[in-house]
């Protein structure tokens, strides 16, 4: 692997750490990426569905799931896993992640996960071919591409420091602290860094000095690199043999801290939890003299330090081997932003023409498209573009239901508001009010109780003696007047259509086995119209690809009642100009229709 990040990397972010994406956000904005680096967030406690931040002065939405599962099977391009789980959860997560598949490298932020652990979860990691940055890590950087996290820290400041764009250097570190102070000072000495990695401070980490440094001489951008290293662990010692075997070739400048242990009497712990030495090789003395003596360059002190990078720097750049960087063009952050009151999703009318889903209205609304109104509630509705089959279904449910009459209390009602003068809005909206459990609302119980058995592989006699231990009569089933030997011709229509342009009906076919029982009992408890739809409905989605959970989500939602009242509108309508055409008078019930029973009321 060359490089660790790219322009075109992006990640899933494991825990909704609000403030270290906006800050990802800033900088892909900043150095102009035409994709978001956080593709997704895994955030397990959230009801929520996505999180809202800022790209620049305009905002995104950027989903939200419970399992890193689910996030990786919708963002299958995002190869990399951020981990901002606690100790307690950080080695399940990358375990997980890495048993998925699909990451090429996953970075770890917690610190002190058991060491037990983190070695096994390292070894794992190695043996599946996947960088673990981390644990106890800021990240890592490739400047003008990506960016984990904090790293770099303001927008301000990883501009000062040349973050915005590649560099020359390659560094690594072991500190996150120490890593931005250095990207500062290789920005002043040299022309800044082209990729850099914290690897982290545990005593155990997934990719060390070596593994890092062996990709950045592969990295054609990487023209010499900067290694801090620091006392405690012996990985230093593996650089240099890479330069004896020819492995690492590019200028190396090193550096380890903690040489002030040396006046100290007994072993002292700084502040990583691998900061301590075992051994006389592991203290930072020992190794500054080792790699001096392999021909790194070493300076005397970490205040020498930026002299020695600036003196490399012009020796490369002198022999041809560096050439001067230009400057990019940025965007600049505003300072003021504000959030939005609320979303669309489903249109535009910002520009010319206003957009259904994406689609300029007159690429769907004229004749000459081809396209129905089926097409534009698949579009306003569903946000995806249906086959013909499926908007023509949608129609042709639309069509059936459209008006059942002037006596059901929808219509009832329309026509006794219009009759008192009201306009046709609110004639309409008292016609709609009605449209729930008892009147339209089958068609939403029976998609939903009649999915429930089926998804639990209920035999019909089961699902019957299910609803009926419930007290639930079985929504879709039975008619007024319709029976097996006088059948509701719309139903019948629409089986027929289903039969000829779906591809499957397993769930028609399902409650049609039901159908038999309940019929065997009482002739008119027929699967019905409202049944029919409901029951189509599903099998329609599964067809199209939707998973059960969406299905479910839509007849939770009132979906399916959705069909019904914007059909059933049209037959509202229909009776409310019929008694504006017709003059009709106020309405009064006939006394004659009406029981009274009103005894005097007693005294209290």
């Amino acid at each position: 692997m060359e490089k660790l990040y790219t322009k075109e990397t992006q990640a899933i972010f494991w825990n909704n750490n609000t403030t270290a994406i906006q800050r990802m956000l800033d900088y892909d904005y900043t150095i102009k990426r035409e994709t978001p680096s956080v593709a997704a967030i895994v955030a397990p406690t959230s009801g929520n569905k996505f999180e809202k931040f800022f790209w620049g002065p305009d905002e995104i939405m950027v989903p939200l799931y419970k399992s890193t599962a689910a996030a990786k099977k919708e963002h299958a391009n995002a190869d990399v896993l951020l981990n901002f789980g606690s100790f307690r959860t950080a080695y399940d997560v990358t375990m997980e992640a890495i048993e998925l598949g699909g990451f090429s490298s996953i970075m770890v932020t917690a610190e002190g996960i058991p060491e037990r652990l983190a070695r096994k979860m390292n070894n794992t990691a190695r043996n599946a071919g996947v960088t673990v940055i981390g644990p106890a890590t800021v990240g890592a950087i490739a400047p003008g591409a990506f960016k984990i996290a904090n790293i770099g820290g303001t927008i301000e400041n990883i501009v000062n420091s040349k973050l915005h764009r590649a560099g020359s250097c390659g560094l690594v570190t072991r500190s996150g602290g120490l890593f931005n102070e250095l990207s500062n000072i290789i920005a002043i000495n040299a022309d800044g860094i082209a990729e850099g990695v914290a690897i982290g401070g545990d005593r155990f980490v997934g990719s060390v000095f070596i593994d890092n440094m062996l990709r950045m001489e592969s990295n054609s951008e990487v023209k010499y690199m900067v290694l801090l290293g620091e006392v405690g662990g012996t990985e230093e010692y593996k650089i240099i043999e890479a330069i004896k075997d020819g492995k690492i070739t590019k200028p190396v400048i090193a550096w380890c801290i903690g040489t002030i242990a040396k006046h100290f009497s007994s072993g002292v712990q700084f502040g990583h939890a691998g900061a301590s030495a075992n051994a006389d090789a592991e203290t930072a003395a020992a190794k500054n003299k080792a790699m001096a003596e392999a021909g790194i360059y070493v300076p005397k002190s970490f205040n020498d330090l930026p002299g020695t990078i600036n003196k490399v720097y012009e020796e490369l750049k002198a022999n041809g081997t560096i050439s001067d960087i230009s400057e990019p063009d940025m965007n600049l952050v505003p300072k003021l932003r504000r959030s939005k009151e609320f979303i669309c999703t489903i249109s535009d009318d910002r520009g010319e023409e206003c957009t259904y889903a994406g689609f300029p209205i007159s690429s769907v609304a004229t004749p000459d498209t081809g396209k129905g109104i089926g097409d534009v509630i698949s579009l306003l509705w569903f946000k995806k573009q249906y086959p013909k089959w499926a908007t023509q279904f949608i129609e042709t449910v639309m069509k059936t239901v459209a008006d059942h009459g002037p006596a059901v209390s929808g219509a009832h009602n329309a026509k006794v508001t219009a009759r008192a003068g009201k306009s046709v809005v609110e004639s309409l909206v008292t016609g709609l009010l009605t449209i729930g459990p008892r009147f339209g609302g089958a068609i939403d119980g029976a998609a939903e109780h009649f999915k429930y058995a089926d998804d639990n592989n209920l035999s019909p006699v089961e699902f019957l003696g299910h609803m009926k231990k419930a007290g639930i009569p079985i929504p879709g089933i039975g008619h007024r007047i319709k029976s097996l030997k006088n059948p509701d011709l719309r139903v019948e229509g629409l089986k027929k259509f289903a039969k000829e342009f779906f591809p499957a009906t397993p769930l028609l076919d399902y409650a049609l086995t039901v159908e038999q029982l309940t019929t065997s009992k009482k002739e008119n408890l027929i699967l019905n119209v409202d049944g029919t739809i409901g029951i189509l409905m599903v099998d329609m989605w599964r067809a199209l690809g939707y998973s059960e959970e969406d299905i479910n989500e839509f007849i939770s939602s009132g979906t399916l009642n959705a069909f019904f009242i914007v059909g059933r509108s049209i037959g509202f309508i229909g009776h409310i100009l019929d008694e504006k055409r017709l003059a009709m008078p106020m309405y009064r019930h006939p006394m004659d229709d009406i029981l009274y029973d009103v005894p005097e009321a007693e005294k209290l």
